[in-house]
């Protein structure tokens, strides 16, 4: 296996993992992931930017058959789909020396068991000269982990963003051209892996707006050849204003909360708001992620079981809640057998969503003209609040 080229004196030297299906245990990989390393050799010296998951050594192992030498290991990233193959580098390459921001250091040590002293830090702004290569160190901290870096090439204008910028999708293509499915891809990953950064996310693109940026090279997806529609991309997608569109996570067991649900549809629809329903028995937990990127609303509707919310329900809550959604609404509709706290239960799921509450519509057993009446009148609210905001 030989590494591909980047750009002159650049190699990819990562792994495309195209069975994994799951990340973290949480976030399905319909098509999926690449672990990204990057091989960059100046006229004296040679650097490693990141390494592989774990599990795909042997890739990473193949393309560096052949490299004698290493001089610089940068680590962007602790977590273990980038460091987890550092400790065999080390090995590997015993005169290396492993780079990494100084609030990586003790987190280096502790996920991988590393000796301290194997590791120097750089601080932010810091430069690296390999010979006609310079590397510029760029703390970007909470893309998605507090100790995370980008590295930039001065000479060739690539910037090694590590997870930002990324998508996890597997290809035996390492480029891409703005193309509106890696787009698509983008934003489930951002969605499920940045937004809860949102805020912080905004201050570190200021902080590469000044960049000359011919390339971007994440540690998952293809490398970016028109940077500006990614970046773009993400300024959208972190920019405070919501777009007019409605969530609504639901689940129903014997047809009341359907019947509620597709009212409340095709009364927003009518009122000109784009919805997106996901009935939660089935439902894409990323395509629910990236739907909750630019909603301006949030409807969550479920029958009550056993005094409380239904649990498929309930979990779609707690993961936007977890999420950070720059949703400025919500409420609650759905319907109880006898008794139950079912909404209490639900508005406490969501502290970390700071929305205004619209009037839920609770209804007992099927619901009744009255019911069906007040999900209009829910929204008749919905409308008015989007043409508050000048979405409508």
């Amino acid at each position: 296996m030989k590494p591909r080229e980047i750009v002159p004196g650049v190699q990819y030297v990562g792994a495309q993992d195209f069975d994994r299906r799951l990340f973290d245990a949480l976030i399905p990989l319909p098509d999926g992931t690449s672990y990204n390393a990057y091989l960059v050799h100046g006229r004296d010296k040679t650097a490693l930017i990141d390494t592989v998951e774990p599990a795909m050594l042997h890739v990473l192992q193949a393309h560096l058959k052949d490299v004698p030498r290493i001089d610089y290991l940068i680590s962007n990233h602790t977590e273990q789909d980038h460091s987890g193959s550092i400790p065999w580098v080390l090995e590997r390459y015993p005169g290396i020396e492993l780079l990494s921001s100084e609030p990586a250091k003790p987190m280096l040590v502790d996920h991988l068991g590393l000796d301290a002293a194997r590791i120097r830090t750089v601080a932010d702004g810091e430069k690296l000269d390999l010979g006609g290569k310079t590397l510029r160190f760029i703390y970007t901290p909470w893309v998605h982990w507090p100790e995370t870096m980008s590295t930039y090439l001065e000479e060739d204008k690539v910037l090694f963003s590590c997870d930002w910028f990324g998508s996890h999708i597997a290809s035996t293509d390492l480029f891409v051209d703005g193309a509106d499915c890696i787009l698509a891809e983008a934003k489930r990953y951002y969605a499920e892996i940045m937004m809860p950064f949102r805020k912080i996310v905004q201050k570190n693109l200021e902080k590469i707006r000044a960049l000359d940026i011919r390339l971007i090279a994440p540690s998952h997806g293809p490398v970016h050849r028109d940077p500006q529609s990614i970046i773009q991309a993400y300024r959208d997608w972190t920019d405070d204003m919501p777009h007019n569109t409605v969530v609504i996570p639901w689940v129903t067991m014997h047809g009341s909360t359907a019947i509620m649900v597709e009212r409340l549809v095709n009364a927003l629809s009518e009122r000109g708001i784009a919805v997106f329903p996901f009935n939660m028995a089935t439902a894409d937990i990323g395509k629910l992620a990236m739907a909750l990127v630019d909603a301006a609303t949030l409807i969550v509707a479920a029958p009550t079981v056993h005094a409380g919310p239904h649990p498929m329900v309930l979990n779609a809550v707690i993961l936007a809640n977890a999420l950070r959604p720059k949703v400025r609404f919500a409420s609650i509709i759905g319907s109880y057998g006898w008794a139950g706290k079912m909404a209490d239960v639900l508005k406490a799921a969501m502290p970390n969503l700071k929305v205004e509450l619209l009037p839920p519509v609770i209804c007992k057993g099927l619901p009744k003209p009255s019911d069906l009446e007040a999900i209009d009148k829910l929204a008749d609210a919905v409308s008015a609040k989007h043409r508050e905001l000048g979405l409508l």
